[in-house]
């Protein structure tokens, strides 16, 4: 009887103490998208107007309704009157709309017709409240302009003042149409 007690009593503080979760992983699905979408277009309307156009060769869409990734992105920002004022690629996107914050990656080209310019690089930041861009401090960024080709590295650009800087090392080259001059054939 007294090893029948014992033996009682080492099985229940044994098995009492013990979670049958002991040793799982827990379950955490906000790693996992809710939405993918492959081909995909999408369209922002403004006023019943197209305001943006947004293709992708894959996107997706996580739980938390604010985290958004595309893959072969190419978009396109139109005015009110419908006129396209913006057009761009990267190879990646990965977006807040909460934060407003919209990283891009690999291949970028950006181009304001407005301003006929041109912004080439492999990552920028767009800060949708402060309306900045952004690289990284070492990356190099190519802009554009006509016959004007300026590269340097720690480039910031206001969407506000509609200026732009670097902060590293720049050098730049302007291609002169002389048509005075023969041609060589």
């Amino acid at each position: 009887m007294k090893k029948s007690v014992l033996f009682l009593s080492a099985f229940t503080l044994l098995f009492a103490s013990c979670s049958l979760k002991y040793g799982m992983q827990t379950y955490d699905d906000s790693n996992i998208p809710e939405f993918t979408f492959k081909d995909a277009t999408f369209s922002r309307y403004k006023s019943g107007q197209v305001q943006m156009e947004l293709n992708a060769k894959k996107m997706e869409q996580y739980k938390d309704g604010k985290s958004t990734y595309a893959k072969d992105l190419s978009f396109t920002i139109k005015d009110d009157e419908g006129n396209i004022t913006t057009r761009g690629s990267c190879g990646l996107l990965a977006s807040n709309t909460g934060t407003e914050i919209y990283s891009l990656y690999d291949d970028i080209s950006i181009e304001n017709l407005k301003e006929q310019m041109q912004f080439l690089a492999h990552t920028l930041r767009w800060n949708g409240k402060t309306e900045q861009l952004i690289s990284n401090k070492t990356d190099i960024v190519t802009i554009k302009k006509g016959n004007t080709t300026i590269q340097g590295s720690g480039f910031s650009a206001s969407g506000i003042t509609k200026s732009f800087a670097f902060t590293g090392v720049v050098t730049g080259s302007i291609q002169e149409n002389n048509e005075n001059e023969p041609s060589e054939e």
